[in-house]
């Protein structure tokens, strides 16, 4: 029986979600040993081998010109910055409350799509993602005692990551995702190699943590390429609530391989962004519901 696109999207998104849970886990392992801007670059590096491979094997590489193209930059640029903000919380703050932060996205992507795509929201979903965000503020609790730098980093992270998504569903289909995520981990590798300086120049790095961050790349290419094609395969309402498959592998991972276990706060709080987000992708699909119902046939009296 084939599937949907609703749901081939919902399995790529669960996919995408581990690639990139795993690929923190390990990525954080190795926090202590490796810069942000050494990590952004090797990884990258290694990422970028790996797409362009796979990609030159299957024949799915478009012309170099397609960089070029406005919202391509775009993503670039904004998958950039989450990057950068996101590495450098990693080794300051749990898996966990970085992962519980991150849930607030799909948030984030309704209220961008409200904003600049001018897409529908009523008074419900707006109570909903001003909710959801009274929980993010639970986890990263603001104030002396309780507020870090890096918990706002991760919500600049989750930022500029919604404005990443928002702008992939709007890049021309013809363009391969192949070259979409070729061009993202070149870029970010780039980036990495510029910011080596600014974090204090290249420190040694010992053969365990390339080999971490080897199979760190491809949990990265597996996110990359899945979380493109996604959200190019599916409704963003739809698809968006399986990004919260994320949360339980961070606690899981971050418990067993760094023993650290969610506070009360970042589960209250993540629970809270999570009823939130599930609410607004439910009053979402019945908006959907309604509008595909008035433009249907009538049956004549």
């Amino acid at each position: 029986m084939a599937l949907s696109d609703n749901t081939r999207g919902a399995a790529l998104m669960a996919l995408s979600m581990a690639g990139f849970t795993f690929n923190d886990a390990l990525t954080k392992s190795v926090t202590d040993e490796m810069t942000v801007g050494q990590i952004m670059f090797v990884r990258g590096a290694l990422t970028t081998m790996m797409v362009y491979l796979v990609a030159r094997r299957l024949g799915a590489l478009d012309h170099i010109r397609n960089l070029f193209q406005p919202l391509i930059l775009c993503r670039i640029a904004l998958e950039t910055i989450a990057a950068i903000t996101f590495l450098t919380a990693l080794g300051q703050i749990p898996l966990a409350n970085a992962s519980a932060i991150l849930q607030s996205l799909p948030l984030a992507v309704t209220l961008g799509a409200a904003l600049f795509f001018r897409e529908p929201v009523g008074w419900r979903r707006w109570t909903a993602i001003g909710v959801g965000f009274i929980g993010v503020m639970i986890i990263i609790q603001p104030g002396p005692e309780g507020f870090t730098l890096a918990a706002l980093y991760v919500v600049i992270s989750v930022i500029t990551a919604a404005g990443r998504d928002l702008v992939t569903k709007k890049i021309d289909p013809n363009v391969s995702s192949f070259t979409v995520t070729l061009f993202t981990a070149a870029s970010i590798s780039f980036a990495g190699l510029l910011l080596i300086p600014v974090y204090g120049g290249w420190r040694p790095i010992s053969l365990g943590a390339y080999g971490t961050m080897i199979v760190a790349s491809g949990f990265l290419f597996v996110g990359y390429q899945s979380i493109i094609m996604a959200m190019r395969t599916g409704e963003i309402s739809f698809i968006a609530p399986f990004r919260y498959i994320s949360l339980i592998w961070a606690v899981l991972l971050g418990f067993v391989f760094f023993g650290e276990l969610p506070t009360p706060a970042t589960l209250l709080g993540a629970s809270i962004v999570i009823a939130s987000g599930l609410y607004t992708f439910y009053r979402e699909n019945k908006r959907k519901a309604r509008v595909a119902a008035s433009a249907g046939p009538t049956t004549p009296a």
